[in-house]
């Protein structure tokens, strides 16, 4: 069987590729930080504990001995506002961690590296007028990321980076993320969209995308994965729908009508020091688009066809079914 090492295995992403790969047969270690939200992995994975950031190279050499494949499905996203220069913060949590931990598996012999990366890196080289290479510390650092671990593979070990969107599904014991979006529509008022579309697709499909880079990726690729073209106004759409407001609240604005208060808001954000990996006007700007991949992109993955939209509702309904517990006054 191929022994397999799948950093961040009890997050969504983790756990669902920890299943992949136990279903196809390989032998599997999870690395993952304790936390209060751990995941039941099952019984057949050999699940550790740490942090890679702390953790010395001989601990990770230890942990890397005799593995034929890495997935890297930890780090920081874009949900993170740090103190400025955002690009500062992002570089450390993401990049430098990167960087190691691909220097440290190709000198264990490791052959294949699945990055989990991020679809911003995508439309940062096909809309620059977005700023996404320059200003926005977020994309710019995921580019980063991709490069050093393709560097540090070149000519030893495989190193294929996952462009992912819009994930949709759910892990035992973890609160999906999406919950913040059930909180936009809260509030009395319209619920105001942008015109755009993003890629999206369900967490069995990055998954099946992550074997299928470490069966049938080349190195150096940089997959863009797709599996459901999802407009802003069906995503809110059915938010509404799973807190039992009219969808027909849901009004669908022209860029030019919202970025001055995007604009606004980011001059707020920049006056209290801390600044989004993502601008907000930029921010705007792209959900203006259709953010949206061909799936023949990442057809080598053999990613199968599922019903995200179906996925959507789902992982709404679990917040719905299961609410937060209310934060104790003093």
């Amino acid at each position: 069987m191929t022994d397999t090492l799948v950093l961040g295995g009890t997050g969504l992403l983790g756990f669902h590729t920890t299943l992949e790969l136990l279903a196809h047969g390989c032998d599997v270690t999870t690395l993952s930080l304790p936390t209060t939200e751990t995941a039941h992995l099952p019984e057949q994975a050999d699940a550790r504990f740490g942090d890679v950031t702390t953790m010395s190279d001989d601990e990770l050499r230890a942990l890397l001995a005799g593995k034929h494949a890495v997935f890297y499905a930890i780090g920081a996203d874009e949900r993170t506002v740090p103190p400025a220069p955002a690009a500062r913060f992002f570089y450390e949590a993401n990049v430098l961690p990167t960087q190691r931990l691909a220097r440290l598996a190709r000198e264990a012999g490791v052959a294949k590296f699945v990055l989990y990366g991020s679809y911003t890196a995508e439309w940062a080289e096909q809309w620059p007028d977005l700023g996404y290479r320059t200003r926005n510390g977020y994309p710019r650092t995921r580019l980063a990321q991709e490069e050093v671990a393709h560097l540090e593979g070149e000519g030893a070990m495989d190193v294929m980076v996952l462009r992912l969107p819009y994930i949709f599904g759910l892990v035992a014991g973890q609160r999906p993320l999406w919950e913040m979006f059930l909180d936009m529509v809260g509030a009395d008022g319209p619920v105001t969209v942008l015109p755009g579309s993003t890629s999206s697709v369900t967490v069995r499909q990055v998954a099946q995308a992550a074997v299928g880079a470490m069966e049938h990726g080349e190195h150096g690729g940089r997959y863009p994965i797709n599996g459901y073209d999802l407009t802003y106004a069906e995503l809110f759409r059915a938010c509404c729908e799973a807190v039992g407001r009219d969808t027909g609240d849901v009004l669908v604005l022209p860029l030019e009508a919202v970025l001055p208060g995007y604009e606004a808001a980011q001059a707020q954000v920049a006056a209290s020091g801390v600044e989004h990996g993502i601008h907000l006007p930029d921010t705007a700007r792209f959900q203006a688009r259709d953010a949206v991949s061909d799936p023949a992109a990442s057809a080598v993955l053999g990613i199968e066809p599922d019903d995200v939209p179906a996925a959507l509702r789902e992982t709404l309904r679990w917040c719905i079914e299961h609410p937060r517990e209310a934060t104790p006054q003093p």
